[in-house]
């Protein structure tokens, strides 16, 4: 049973990251049951202790610090992980706050390059959106839209 596992896993991975860097573009996958079962089980082992099982957060997060430290936010609708495009969610958890803001930020979330794959991240996160209702899905896949575009424009521009 383990070997098969592993090799499940190992050719399971080598899909997901070819499909990373082939493509260079970072896209949510909440409609693929793969992506979002792994996902599921890297959420239950790395996350759900702080944004909790539920996607809930932790009691007081808007306006209650520990240490100097915001709580974590919930990924569900009453959070605003939605208001933020694929890309940004990606980096925000691979390279953390402070690379994304680019100064010192104080945080408990901790950074996962080196911890998870590309693909365990993107996988990670498609979970958590294949958990939102449909209206969120419909306002967050309009913000990757806009986002790509914006994207574009700028590449056209040279800005």
């Amino acid at each position: 049973m383990k070997a098969s596992i592993f090799v499940f896993n190992t050719v399971l991975g080598c899909v997901f990251a070819s499909n990373v860097a082939i493509a260079g573009v970072v896209e949510l996958r909440p409609n693929d049951p793969v992506y979002v079962k792994l996902g599921k089980n890297i959420y239950v082992d790395q996350c759900a202790s702080c944004h909790g099982v539920n996607l809930e957060g932790q009691e007081g997060w808007r306006d209650k610090m520990v240490d100097g430290m915001r709580l974590a936010p919930p990924h569900d609708r009453s959070g605003h992980t939605w208001h933020h495009p694929d890309e940004s969610l990606f980096n925000l958890t691979k390279y953390g706050f402070e690379a994304m803001i680019g100064s010192k930020y104080k945080v408990s979330m901790p950074v996962y390059e080196g911890v998870l794959k590309d693909d365990e991240i993107i996988a990670a996160l498609s979970y958590i959106k294949s958990r939102w209702p449909a209206d969120i899905v419909e306002i967050h896949n309009k913000v990757n839209a806009d986002y790509k575009l914006n994207k574009e424009m700028e590449k056209k521009t040279g800005s």
